[in-house]
């Protein structure tokens, strides 16, 4: 790339990037999601935000992207439990150490900008360092007063409203922000009931600052952040020949099936300034998440139970089951329709600073980040289970569950992680040595389903502790237009609480070049990653019991290549920009063991094997037209077959989500300075396409989808 020599500065302590430079200066693979990118498609789901970027590998789940299963360099994907998710520097999965499966997950559509980094030198951002990190910055504070208002109204009676007030003054600032979405849902519940979400968010932030002039420069932020949801998702699909007839459709046996959820977070920021070179930042943080998703889990008949997920892939064998899920035939004495209460609290807190310190020598620049981190959290499980029968297609409840008695235990974790990076840039050349430490108790305390007031009568208890330094080391050279870079790190993942279980740890390697060139910006990396350890999750959203228990999956290497072009057709108009991006993704996958995977999860699995649920091609493109008074932007996205259980050759049919494209436009027409309208449409092309098989059944994308705003700014 061309050269830029531009005076070093301290970044803030919630971010990893904060611009468009430093992720192409940074010597591991990173991008960086800027305001102007994060606003072109007016997206409220962060699956279609997030496809743009190489490397990041996304299966949908409920077409609205409430609960994404993201996956970073080939990590397992399933509630994007793998991968370091942050909000503002802070970790925001519900409990990203004891139970890191991100059922809580930040809304998009109120964040300022996203950055994502891969590959090498990310010891600072933990505990899994394997992928990579995902942090969302949430809107700042304004530097002068302005108001915000940006709402839309379309398909599926779906509604948004966003709205925005604040100001700074010299000693202070204020920000108040309030999103609400809502949808009456594309599916079609055989009852003719709402398939639909209501989700609210608000967020406050109030800040206080010294005199610029002042020796000693501090400042506090207080941030406050509650949203809820209501939202009447299942985990019931459809059936091969019922999705290729009516793909749409909801079975009659899912319409109790709902998920209620409630979030709170609380994130203080303390900012010491010594000098422009030299400061200290601490963050205490609280997050709060209960949620309950009421939805179908079992079905008995004549004294004999089955899954949904068994109930699904053998709807001939087991039609006696089947009919009732899909409401043909009416329930009799002893048929039950068993809907689990899957209740659960969490809690995640802790404190954390970061001092960061750096000089200038003559043709050296030095910079020295500590990291110190004390997290508490834990996972408060106390669920049960309703029994219904169904008449005519109508569920009717005729026996409430006790409150404890399906699961009734407590999962926590106590870390201490530090950190240490040395940046040392020297003419051209830049290394970034460094290491993590991680200290992990992970425990479970389980009072067992005869004893809800938790006396401890039948009290079994466990613990596991995890011990491990982490080292990483990365490079950058750059050259007249080009720059080349690359590095090694360790790759870990916290294991669970079961006694004498490993973590997860694989040796971790990235090349990488950024260009700049007859027009052309680009990056090109390959990457390979040797597990010497993979772990697998139990997870109820793949098929399995929820338990969140862990296996070992040996040795595993996931290998491959990102591509990132882009280009400005119109590099001499002084009216209009027409830019072109270009994104592509391969993930090579493979087992270097053979073994059974737990409750037959990922099924048989054999040396040479594929990994589930990672496509291994994938190719983006976006291009927008750009005047002073409108923009059109277009994009597309190619998302390859993948498959549900481990294995090799061609997927079987039963195994396997097939490729998809889906097209997409946003639009905005500038009125004035102050008023704009806002059109975007959602699959173009209408197509039909499934985004998931597991854990029981077909389920679809978002079909073609049409939405109209306005938008509002003093």
């Amino acid at each position: 790339m061309d050269s830029i020599y531009l005076n070093e500065i301290v970044l803030s302590a919630k971010v990893i990037l904060g611009s468009k430079f430093e992720a192409k200066n940074r010597t591991g693979s990173a991008y960086y999601i800027s305001p102007k990118e994060i606003k072109k498609f007016n997206y409220t789901d962060v699956n279609r935000t997030l496809r743009s970027v190489p490397g990041v590998n996304v299966y949908e789940e409920d077409g609205f992207g409430l609960r994404p299963n993201i996956s970073l360099r080939g990590t397992s994907p399933e509630r994007s439990s793998k991968i370091s998710l942050m909000e503002d520097g802070v970790l925001i999965a519900p409990a990203p150490y004891s139970a890191p499966s991100a059922y809580y997950f930040p809304t998009i559509a109120r964040m300022q900008s996203v950055e994502i980094l891969k590959g090498s030198s990310q010891v600072q951002y933990g505990p899994y360092t394997t992928g990579g990190a995902i942090n969302m910055l949430s809107t700042e504070v304004p530097d002068t007063f302005g108001i915000f208002l940006n709402s839309s109204y379309g398909s599926f009676q779906s509604g948004r409203l966003h709205a925005q007030l604040g100001d700074s003054k010299k000693n202070f600032g204020y920000s108040v922000e309030y999103l609400n979405y809502n949808s009456n849902g594309f599916k079609e519940l055989d009852n003719g009931e709402d398939t639909g979400f209501d989700k609210n968010d608000l967020v406050t932030k109030f800040r206080l600052k010294t005199n610029p002039d002042a020796a000693i420069g501090q400042e506090f932020e207080l941030k406050f952040q509650y949203s809820d949801e209501i939202s009447n998702e299942t985990y019931l699909g459809l059936t091969q020949s019922d999705f290729e007839a009516t793909p749409f459709r909801r079975y009659a046996g899912s319409q109790a099936d709902q998920m209620t959820t409630e979030h709170v977070q609380f994130m203080g920021t303390h900012t010491l300034k010594f000098s422009d070179y030299f400061q200290i930042t601490t963050v205490g943080y609280y997050n709060g998440f209960s949620r309950n998703w009421y939805k179908l889990d079992y079905v008995t008949v004549a004294g004999e139970r089955e899954g949904i997920s068994g109930i699904l892939e053998n709807p001939v064998g087991l039609s006696s089951y089947f009919n009732l899920v899909n409401g043909t035939t009416n329930s009799a004495t002893g048929d039950i329709l068993g809907v689990k209460a899957n209740n659960r609290d969490y809690l995640s807190t802790g404190i954390q600073t970061k001092l960061d310190y750096h000089w200038t020598g003559q043709n050296t620049f030095h910079d020295i980040e500590v990291g110190l981190r004390y997290h508490f959290d834990e996972e408060d499980r106390f669920q049960w289970v309703d029994s219904y029968g169904i008449t005519n297609g109508t569920m009717v409840l005729t026996e409430m569950g006790i409150p404890g008695t399906d699961a009734n235990r407590i999962s926590d974790a106590r870390a201490f992680s530090s950190y240490a990076l040395y940046k040392l840039k020297y003419n051209n050349l830049t290394l970034t040595p460094g290491i993590r430490y991680e200290n992990i108790s992970l425990g479970r305390a389980d009072y067992g389903r005869n004893d809800v007031t938790r006396l401890g009568t039948d009290l079994s208890e466990r613990e596991n502790k995890v011990d491990v330094f982490i080292p990483g080391i990365g490079f950058n050279y750059n050259f007249q237009n080009i720059s080349l870079f690359g590095g090694i790190h360790k790759g870990f993942s916290p294991p669970s609480n079961q006694v004498g279980e490993k973590p997860e740890e694989s040796i971790n390697y990235e090349l990488g070049t950024r260009f700049s060139y007859g027009g052309f910006t680009g990056e090109v990396v390959g990457f390979y990653n040797d597990y010497s350890n993979l772990l697998g999750s139990d997870l109820a959203a793949t098929g399995g019991t929820g338990s969140l228990d862990q296996f070992n999956a040996g040795e595993v290497k996931v290998q491959g290549l990102e591509v990132l072009l882009n280009y400005n057709v119109l590099p001499n108009s002084k009216k209009y920009i027409l830019p072109i991006t270009f994104g592509y993704t391969l993930t090579d996958t493979e087992f270097l063991k053979s073994f059974g995977s737990q409750n037959d999860i990922w099924g048989e699995v054999n040396v040479g094997d594929e990994l589930p649920y990672l496509s291994k091609h994938q190719l983006n493109t976006t291009i927008s037209l750009e005047h002073k008074d409108f923009e059109i932007n277009f994009s597309g996205r190619f998302n390859g077959a993948f498959r549900t259980k481990a294995g090799s050759g061609t997927i079987p049919q039963n195994e396997k989500v097939a490729s998809n494209i889906v097209l997409d436009l946003g639009g905005k027409y500038r009125y004035n300075e102050h008023i704009a309208l806002t059109l975007n449409a959602m699959n173009l092309l209408d197509e039909t396409y499934a985004v998931a098989r597991v854990p029981a059944g077909l389920r679809p994308g978002l079909p073609f989808g049409l939405f109209g705003g306005l938008e509002l700014r003093y």
